[in-house]
């Protein structure tokens, strides 16, 4: 199977990582860490170097209770960490529910349209639709950031969550958009409680019926602090163990922020999974007393 963006076709027959960049002063998971341009595109940098296959770069914060950014200032946030980025060889994702900074990412060659709320805001799906080539995550969440955590309730998380995204994606391919273009997103802890999270871990499989490839994210979630009781700087195992019980359950791409440890995880899921030796390609390990 292969993932069909603007300029790459990404083969997602192995697990993908996504590394995340939030060019934002308020994220849940780094504080503000990466809020200038430069210092996002030292992060880029890095994060290929760590091995990631894609770079998601967004510019306004999710978090429960995030306040809301405008079209004008998420652009000057995004817009030169992206012309950066699509130097440095991966696809790039633009992490974005605003049909304008759709467009704005797309006219500078962008390969992907990651959107929480799923193409659903007014123009937002008619500007994708109209691209010729680019990739599209659609992900599910059930209310808005500022109050998606209260007053949860679904009757069975895993159908709720497959029926919208199959619709959404239907929605997609009835305005033209091939298939391979599209992913889904089950959207860990967006209006999810912990037992909803889990669940979609645990029945994750049942996502994959439409045939869609799945892109799950749980770095640094709270479900993960909520099960060992550690900070967000301090569930790097934890985030590590959810994307391989992802990636475990039919996950094509993860998006973590902590792409080095995910990558040497997963080179290890691999040789454990297909029992190939290792190749002269392969690192070399360090040498031990």
């Amino acid at each position: 199977m292969f993932w069909q963006t603007t300029r790459h076709a990404i083969d997602l027959s192995r697990p993908r990582v996504m590394g995340i960049v939030n060019v934002t002063p308020d994220s849940f998971a780094d504080g503000g860490a990466h809020a200038t341009t430069a210092s996002a595109l030292a992060h880029c940098e890095r994060l290929v170097r760590d091995g990631a296959d894609l770079l998601d770069i967004g510019g306004e914060s999710s978090r429960p209770g995030a306040a809301r950014v405008t079209a004008a200032n998420e652009l000057a946030r995004v817009l030169p960490v992206l012309r950066g980025a699509l130097t440095l060889g991966l696809p790039v994702s633009v992490d974005t529910c605003k049909p304008e900074v759709m467009r704005e990412a797309l006219a500078l060659g962008v390969d992907i349209v990651n959107d929480i709320r799923a193409l659903q805001a007014p123009g937002a799906l008619n500007i994708v639709a109209a691209h010729p080539a680019c990739g599209i995550c659609l992900m599910h969440m059930k209310g808005e950031p500022q109050s998606m955590q209260q007053g949860v309730h679904y009757d069975d998380v895993v159908a709720d969550v497959a029926g919208f995204l199959a619709a959404r994606a239907q929605e997609l391919i009835g305005h033209g958009v091939a298939r391979n273009r599209i992913v889904l997103d089950p959207g860990i802890g967006f209006g999810k409680l912990a037992q909803h999270n889990l669940e979609l871990l645990r029945r994750q499989r049942e996502l994959l019926a439409p045939g869609f490839a799945l892109l799950v994210g749980w770095s640094r979630k709270s479900t993960l602090g909520e099960l060992t009781g550690r900070a967000v700087g301090d569930r790097l195992a934890a985030s590590v163990a959810a994307a391989l019980a992802a990636v475990e359950r039919g996950a094509a791409i993860v998006r973590v922020h902590d792409v080095a440890a995910t990558v040497d995880a997963l080179a290890v899921w691999r040789a454990a999974s297909d029992n190939r030796p290792l190749t002269d390609s392969a690192p070399a390990a360090r040498s031990e007393p």
